[in-house]
């Protein structure tokens, strides 16, 4: 565990410029869905987390300026000392907050669309928040297949608390999330703690073999190329169906038209906002989303958000 106290923290603010349409609060809603979130704490309108950078740990506090600059503070003695850390502290911030996505098209979209129209007005400024590491992308698909959000939140957390490190500053635990190399060499005995299935811990150590072994990377997907490729690469994995396939094209590789269009929320969300008596069925939910097209994964996410 490493160990840091609050006496060494350098203010020193990089400074992300963001370009509209932002909305700090919508991000900072979805991001505060759950207190059980362990990979990052919102305290006041503050974010912070850490971010690994190779083997370097960083700590990082995330404020927010009138939605025009997010400015990133490193605490604790963990500010990087090479440009190309910083960097990469820099395109991990805006991967998570997909700032390098043009939303107005979706906008323009979404405001002629009847099922979307409520959704892009209430949430405008909302950014598809990402999941950038691979293997924690793959891990929260595998975690929350067939459970509800809470359950979910709860196995990630005893996940993490058990084989993840932390950074301590003060008083509060940040915790980053076990790697790949060190689930490879668990078996799911080892996992018997966490309250999922051996299934799900099979899955997983198996997909941390894998990675360990070289054979799956995020690079590599992403030089697959073609979304239907990439899917279709993910689906071979053990563990791995169309809708957790979906789940990481859509918040990890960033396709804008990965649709987990079998997702218990996103029915759910259908339904609510069309009054219906029963469940929409596939059928009807590709019908409704034709509109959608190329931006599918913007869609799902905005309808998630009208339940939690």
């Amino acid at each position: 565990m490493l160990s840091n106290n609050e006496d060494n923290e350098d203010n020193e603010a990089i400074v992300i410029p963001l370009s509209e349409p932002f909305n700090m609060i919508a991000n900072l809603g979805y991001l505060k869905r759950s207190t059980n979130e362990c990979m990052f704490e919102v305290d006041n309108d503050v974010i912070r987390r850490v971010i690994a950078i190779g083997g370097t740990r960083i700590l990082v506090q995330i404020e927010c300026s009138d939605n025009k600059q997010l400015n990133v503070h490193f605490l604790g003695g963990t500010q990087p000392t090479k440009l190309w850390q910083r960097a990469e502290v820099v395109h991990y911030i805006r991967d998570w907050f997909d700032l390098d996505n043009d939303l107005i098209p979706f906008y323009e979209m979404g405001k002629a669309d009847s099922l979307l129209k409520m959704t892009v007005e209430k949430f405008y400024g909302l950014r598809l928040i990402g999941i950038p590491d691979l293997f924690e992308a793959l891990c929260w698909g595998v975690l929350g297949q067939q459970i509800n959000l809470g359950f979910a939140y709860t196995l990630k957390r005893q996940f993490v608390e058990k084989f993840g490190d932390s950074i301590e500053w003060n008083g509060m635990k940040y915790w980053i999330f076990p790697t790949y190399e060190r689930i490879a060499q668990l078996t799911p005995i080892d996992l018997e703690d966490i309250k999922m299935t051996v299934k799900k811990s099979e899955y997983i150590i198996g997909i941390a073999k894998l990675m360990a072994s070289g054979e799956l990377s995020k690079q590599k997907l992403i030089e697959v190329g073609s979304f239907k490729e990439v899917e279709k690469s993910l689906i071979k994995i053990r563990g791995i169906g169309p809708w957790t396939a979906n789940y990481v094209l859509m918040r990890c590789l960033r396709f804008p038209n990965a649709f987990p269009i079998d997702d218990v929320g996103l029915i759910n969300a259908i339904k609510t906002l069309l009054k219906m008596d029963r469940k929409p069925t596939k059928e009807e939910i590709l019908a409704l989303s034709i509109p959608w097209a190329n931006w599918e994964s913007y869609a799902t996410f905005y309808l998630w958000r009208v339940l939690y």
